[in-house]
């Protein structure tokens, strides 16, 4: 039995997820593939800040996190409600942006139950979060160190690919060989998110899947997302 299977055999009785916002401004709005690869980047960036690492002060919370079913929380937010949730403390990531789309922002915040949250996050809405679907990804294949792959075969909102794809990075970042690891982190988490055709998704052999336990948009026990580097 591998280590991710031991680690996500159980559950804990009360679940913790981990917290990610992404802006939503009506005035100059992401689009979607920038959202799901800022949300990415951002969740490996969050795991490799020194908060993050032993001795760090959020050490303890992402080790609990990460004993029970990995969960993450995508929400949306602008304006004083998401600044207020930034003075928590967060990982942020800016990426992207076109001539007709501004750039998407994605926030990590240290993990913890998913009741109660603290107050500032508990604000921000969770359902119906849609990016305009214009485009695909602006990182060129050479300079994407790692790769994600989205199933042609489900149809998920922006923040459930955010979250699936974010679930993807975090795999690749743990299971990935160290001298991969320093590479990524050398490019700064450099990534892009794919979609590839049904006949391409069936004969895929990725070391990374993502199968999704089917709770929202989904149903029942689906592979969502692969990922290879």
């Amino acid at each position: 039995m591998t280590e991710h299977m031991r680690r996500h055999e159980y559950d804990h009785e009360i679940p913790w997820s981990l917290p990610i916002v992404v802006r939503r401004s009506k005035t100059n709005i992401a689009r979607h593939i920038d959202v799901v690869e800022a949300t990415a980047r951002a969740v490996v960036a969050f795991l490799d800040d020194p908060r993050s690492q032993p001795e760090g002060p959020w050490h303890e919370a992402v080790e609990y996190w990460r004993d029970g079913a990995i969960r993450k929380v995508v929400r949306r937010g602008d304006g004083q409600k998401l600044d207020d949730a930034r003075a928590l403390g967060c990982v942020e990531v800016t990426f992207g942006g076109t001539d007709d789309f501004g750039p998407a922002e994605a926030f990590v915040f240290p993990p913890g139950p998913v009741e109660p949250l603290p107050k500032e996050l508990k604000k921000l809405q969770v359902g119906g979060t849609e990016f305009p679907d214009e485009g695909s990804s602006s990182v060129p294949a050479a300079e994407a160190v790692v790769t994600i792959e989205l199933s042609p075969l489900v149809t998920l909102t922006t923040g459930k690919a955010a979250a699936q794809c974010g679930h993807g990075a975090q795999l690749a970042y743990e299971q990935m060989p160290a001298e991969a690891r320093d590479r990524w982190r050398e490019n700064g988490f450099s990534l892009r998110v794919i979609t590839p055709t049904k006949a391409e998704w069936a004969k895929g052999n990725r070391p990374v899947s993502v199968v999704d336990a089917g709770f929202t948009e989904v149903d029942g026990p689906t592979e969502t997302v692969r990922a290879w580097w």
